[in-house]
């Protein structure tokens, strides 16, 4: 009877430890899926919502932009009024040494050919009076207007850089564009390109 006894007590202590065992069993188990939260980090790098931004591109410049706007001379300026000629919209500033370099040619253009006219936007915070002063130390035959850098016009994308030149065909639809500093030779080769008039030499003058 003394056996009998012995044994009870021996199979309860080998149920407890076999259950000890499946319950750490079960312990290691969880363990690698305690882990597993991690992987939802992964993911994160992937900028999913900024997706949509990128479709949002609708929304961006018409190709033919529409520009209304006043000169520091006083005077409108409405971008549309100007169709059937080649407009040259140069965004620039009076302390870019690129921009101030390429306006002898723009002024040039301008002042030569007769089916090509210029429009300088000066992008920077500068007082009237005082492109007004700084006109007259470095003139040029087109007319200038001051951009609110805060509030750039809608017709063009916000220039990632100084100068910035769109050519506006005579339909009023953006022909090409330059980011940098452009030339007389660029202008009259992208308006050949885009066909039209070819490029003349430099000392020929058609604008009266």
């Amino acid at each position: 009877m003394s056996n009998r006894s012995l044994t009870l007590p021996a199979r309860a202590c080998a149920a407890t430890v076999l259950a000890a065992a499946v319950f750490l069993a079960g312990c290691q188990k969880q363990a690698p899926e305690a882990q597993a939260p991690a992987k939802p980090e992964a993911a994160a790098p992937a900028p999913a919502p900024a997706a949509p931004a990128a479709t949002a591109k609708p929304a961006a410049p018409s190709d033919t932009p529409d520009l209304k706007i006043a000169t520091v001379d006083g005077k409108a300026y409405d971008l549309a009024a100007h169709r059937g000629k080649w407009v040259v919209v140069n965004f620039w500033a009076t302390w870019c040494k690129p921009c101030l370099k390429e306006m002898p040619e723009l002024s040039a253009l301008d002042a030569m050919r007769e089916h090509i006219e210029v429009l300088g936007l000066a992008y920077e915070e500068i007082e009237p009076a005082d492109m007004r002063a700084f006109l007259v130390k470095h003139p040029v035959a087109y007319p200038v207007a001051i951009i609110d850098t805060f509030d750039p016009p809608a017709a063009f994308e916000t220039p990632r850089g100084l100068p910035m030149t769109y050519l506006i065909g005579p339909d009023g639809k953006i022909a090409d564009k330059f980011l940098g500093p452009v030339t007389a030779h660029d202008i009259e080769a992208a308006i050949a390109k885009a066909g039209g008039p070819q490029e003349q030499p430099a000392a020929v003058a058609t604008k009266s």
